[in-house]
């Protein structure tokens, strides 16, 4: 269910296309940069510049990266669907950063 209702959301985005991920899991993409991903409905990873991954772990928003914690890259990880409206949250702030370079 978090993942139709992310799909909804996230495919109604302009520019926004769902990938199959390298290491298992769903990709969304922002044209061709990637917003981050899903492995099944536990865990979502998603890449922002260093400063911003800091300010969003510092305040309990995400937590490093399950693989590469000293990388950009942040996890969260989802409980239940009422995690969606933060999930969303964090997508949003990916999507708004990569469509504001084009």
């Amino acid at each position: 269910m978090i993942l139709e209702t992310l799909r909804k959301y996230l495919l109604s985005w302009d520019g926004v296309s769902e990938h199959e991920h390298r290491f298992g899991g769903v990709e969304f993409r922002y044209q061709n940069k990637e917003l981050g991903h899903l492995h099944g409905e536990q865990l979502a990873d998603l890449p922002f510049p260093k400063s911003v991954r800091d300010e969003l772990i510092e305040t309990k928003q995400a937590e490093p990266h399950h693989v590469l914690p000293n990388s950009g890259w942040v996890s969260f990880r989802m409980k239940g669907e009422e995690d969606i409206p933060h999930l969303l949250k964090l997508f949003k702030m990916q999507y708004d950063r990569l469509s504001a370079k084009r």
